[in-house]
């Protein structure tokens, strides 16, 4: 099979198999439990189609159902299990990250681009809370507003990179957050021409974090790395100083043993 990616309307994109996976993307932190309405809703689709995917996936023990209400069911984990499973490389970089937290005393990720999202994918995470949603494995936060996003799209093919600008939503998280294409484009440059990326306090306030692209031994992206903390408690030089020379080691260390 080739490369290509199929769109809605070409002869082998089959609607209906989308459209379920939709209706389980629909559930997540914010709503966990939902009416037929409000899946339809949050699906944009029509009330009677909504209702035929839930029953399918209730029939195949993905949903479950009180009532008027549904909510996604522990069979869903066998999807994730499948792709952590099948990238063992996962393993080493949970210990690194855990290594990082046992001495730095800081949470540590391991993300992937997925459009304009980032979704961690490993982590680490320390005893203090630095954001109101917990983060896990499986957490979606917008890339433009991450360092894990902004070293991520800086590995993009400029083509690539004019796509996915297209679609950011940019918006003002706090006082300090970016609002213009052009001020995320010129991050992204500066991420792509010094290694690193740092984000402070654009997307929560009092969040600081820096991130690190990460490869295999062959030059494939595995995702970003980064460590995040509290901006009242970790200063600028020693981010600098300090956790990014130590992620960039877990990185080249990675790098060596997937080689």
């Amino acid at each position: 099979m080739d490369e290509q990616i199929l769109k809605p309307g070409d002869r082998d994109y089959v609607g209906a198999l989308a459209s379920g996976l939709e209706v389980l993307q629909a559930f997540d932190a914010e709503h966990p439990k939902m009416t037929l309405s409000e899946v339809a809703a949050r699906t944009d689709m029509d009330r009677a189609k909504a209702r035929r995917f839930l029953l399918t996936l209730h029939a195949l023990g993905f949903v479950k159902r009180h009532g008027r209400q549904f909510e996604l069911t522990p069979r869903v984990l066998q999807l994730g299990y499948a792709y952590q499973a099948s990238n063992q490389y996962r393993a080493v970089i949970q210990q690194y990250l855990e290594d990082i937290t046992a001495e730095l005393g800081e949470s540590s990720s391991l993300a992937v681009l997925d459009g304009v999202d980032v979704v961690y994918v490993v982590r680490s995470a320390a005893q203090h809370r630095l954001m109101a949603i917990t983060l896990s494995v499986g957490t979606r936060l917008p890339a433009a507003y991450t360092s894990m996003g902004r070293v991520l799209l800086a590995q993009l093919p400029e083509s690539e990179l004019n796509v996915v600008l297209e679609e950011v939503q940019l918006q003002r998280f706090t006082d300090r957050s970016i609002t213009t294409k052009e001020a995320l484009r010129s991050e992204i440059s500066k991420a792509r021409s010094q290694g690193y990326a740092i984000v402070d306090q654009e997307l929560d306030s009092g969040l600081r974090s820096v991130a690190v692209p990460v490869f295999s031994g062959s030059g494939e992206l595995l995702g970003a790395l980064n460590i995040s903390t509290n901006a009242a408690r970790v200063d600028m030089p020693t981010l600098l100083e300090v956790y990014l020379p130590r992620l960039q080691a877990v990185a080249e260390k990675v790098r060596e043993v997937t080689r």
